[in-house]
């Protein structure tokens, strides 16, 4: 930063601005709002080119991979998959029972999403579906409330994650080393009928 001075102010929220995304390619920036909104910003004209309206509650996290041009979004209602370009709405990841405020995706498309009740899911990013359901513990000598996951990260290598917890607490966590398609099966049966459920939903 070589001057104090604001280069541009963006407005058009009605809300607090929850999240903040930022890509090298238009649109630059891309903010989630307690207003429910999803704004897409022209930096060169100073101005929002996309309001993106299909979040019923307010939109807390963002994350985007490293690999293709999409962002996903994550409020209490669901989480919801966008093409990073224009804002085309993708699908919607739903079945997070929490306020969605953190979210994460690694270069193997892993996605986690970690709530204010502390729990933890993890998707498929290409597909949607969950393949595992986890809640974090709080500090001894904590409150049971205080198991809220307010900030999370893979490291560099993919296969550890990193969660900022209300708990003052930052908790590192790792794979499973024994795990398999064994020991987690895949239940294609619901899996099908979410899909089909959800197919039939405009949003």
């Amino acid at each position: 930063m070589r001057t104090k001075h604001q280069v541009h102010c963006l407005t058009g929220h009605d809300n607090t601005v929850g999240a903040l995304l930022t890509k090298g390619t238009d649109p630059q920036i891309v903010t989630g709002s307690y207003d429910s909104t999803i704004k897409l910003w022209d930096l060169a004209a100073g101005k929002c080119m996309t309001t993106l309206t299909h979040h019923k509650k307010s939109v807390r996290a963002l994350a985007m991979p490293s690999y293709e041009n999409t962002f996903i979004s994550g409020a209490a209602d669901s989480l919801k998959k966008w093409v990073g370009s224009d804002g085309r709405f993708v699908k919607s990841f739903t079945g997070h029972k929490g306020v969605i405020n953190a979210m994460a995706v690694n270069d193997d498309g892993v996605l986690l999403s970690g709530a204010d009740d502390g729990s933890m899911n993890f998707w498929d990013y290409n597909t949607g579906h969950c393949f595992q359901q986890s809640m974090t513990v709080a500090q001894p000598g904590s409150l049971d409330a205080e198991n809220g996951i307010f900030a999370a990260e893979f490291d560099l290598t993919g296969t550890r994650l990193i969660t900022c917890e209300a708990d003052k607490t930052i908790k590192i966590w790792k794979e499973d080393e024994h795990a398999s398609e064994l020991t987690h099966p895949i239940d294609m049966k619901n899996w099908r009928k979410k899909c089909i459920a959800e197919a039939k939903k405009r949003y």
